[in-house]
This record gives C-alpha cells, structure tokens and sequence, in this order.
C-alpha cells in the first residue's frame, strides 16, 4: 500500500476566490494522475513479458533479485521526496521525479497483476475507475464540509497500514480479506476529501514559493495514489488468482 497523503502547508499564503482558476487546476490535477496512470500501466504491461520480469524474479529458482526489492520500496522513497522537497526543488525537478516514480510504481505493480487472470485484472479495473469517478464527482460537488470525514478517514487508513503490518506476521486470510474490505472503505471516502480539498486549494489560494504548477502535480500524486490503493484492495477481493 502507497498512500502518502502530502501536506498542503506553504508559505506566503494569498487568500483569493476564483471559481474559474479551481476548474483549470483541478483539470491540471487530473492531467497528471492520467500520465501517472498511464506511465505505470505502460511499465506494468512491459515488466510482465517473460524477458523483462526476469530481472526481477529467476524463473527458473524463482528467487527474487535485488533489483525486486530496490523496485519495491522506491515508491515511497520518491513519494516522501517529493512531498519534503516540494519547496525547495524546481517544478521540472519534481516532474520528472513523478514521471519516474509512476514508472518505477508500474514496475512493483507488474509483480502483483501476474498472480491474477488478466480478466480479472481489467475487471477490477474498469469497476475501479467507476467508484472513483463516482466519488471523484462527488466530492467535487458536494456542499459539505468534508473535513472531519477525511480526518477520520486518515485514522482509517493509519488502522490499515497498522493492521497489514501485523498481518504480514499472523498471515491470517480472514484478517487480509477484512484489511481489504476496510482499505476500499478508507480510499472510497479519502477519494471525495482530497477531490474536495483540491478544489478549495485551486479556488482559494494563491501561492509564493509553492508555484501552481508544483501544487497541481502533487494533488494529481495524492488522486493517483488513491486510485492505485482502491484498485489493489478490490483486486485483493475481487481479483481471480492464476
């Protein structure tokens, strides 16, 4: 699980309302979740032919290489750049530290779709992108507050990734399959919070070091990573396995 909610705190801060600026930077916001979406599905779809998921996994020992692992906790490692050097790193900095975290995030990613049927793998998808969407449309138009739902969202999701670490121990599937049901929960509802958020962000501020540009690029960060986390979840539920 990758979510890593980035903290929208900035320095010199102008309060200004401007409906039309939130709709070009939410359409922003969009654009690079769909490159994201798009560079990780493209790496996936590459390091799941026999050639290239050798590199990760001998077929023949089955032991997994070091490049499998350096693969496996780069994600985070670019994710937590990213969000802490947001400030001081240049927009072109951060955007091609994004493209080759969607990319490297692809690569992990491949090593989970081939355990399950190709079938099922795009099912889960499509309905993945249904409930997003749904959610994403929601959030956006809805007239209430969001802000203590997503608070609690945020414990939700604390409990997840506490509750999959001792997991990894107990190796319960009854415990796994509840992880799953709670996680599609958690980003179900963190998915209209951060639409929301994002909105109000691209309405009501204008910002000094933190350029629009750099704040459309991460919020598309924090809708991919939702979208990549309800997508596993379902996958762990749904997913047909080989």
């Amino acid at each position: 699980m990758e979510h890593q909610n980035p903290d929208y705190t900035y320095q010199n801060v102008i309060q200004i309302e401007d409906a039309d600026q939130s709709r070009k930077f939410i359409a922003n916001v969009f654009m690079w979740m769909f490159v994201a979406l798009g560079i990780s599905s493209a790496s996936a779809y590459i390091f799941a032919t026999p050639q290239f998921f050798s590199l990760l996994v001998d077929q023949s020992t089955h032991q997994l290489s070091g490049l499998f692992y350096v693969i496996m906790f780069a994600p985070l490692a670019f994710v937590l750049i990213m969000n802490f050097g947001m400030n001081r790193i240049s927009y072109g900095v951060l955007a091609v530290l994004y493209v080759v975290y969607a990319a490297v995030t692809g690569v992990s990613l491949s090593v989970i779709l081939l355990a399950y049927t190709a079938s099922s793998v795009i099912g889960v998808f499509l309905t993945s992108s249904a409930v997003f969407g749904i959610m994403a449309i929601a959030g956006y138009t809805t007239k209430t507050d969001l802000t203590k739902f997503g608070s609690l969202m945020m414990m939700g999701l604390i409990g997840v990734v506490i509750a999959s670490v001792i997991n990894i121990f107990l190796r319960s599937d009854s415990l796994g399959y509840l992880i799953s049901y709670i996680g599609v929960a958690v980003f179900v509802g963190l998915t209209a919070y951060d639409v929301q958020k994002l909105k109000n962000i691209g309405a009501g501020l204008q910002y000094g070091e933190a350029s629009a540009k750099k704040m459309a690029l991460m919020g598309g960060l924090t809708l991919y990573l939702d979208f990549i986390n309800l997508f596993l979840f379902l996958l762990r539920i749904f997913g047909r396995r080989r």
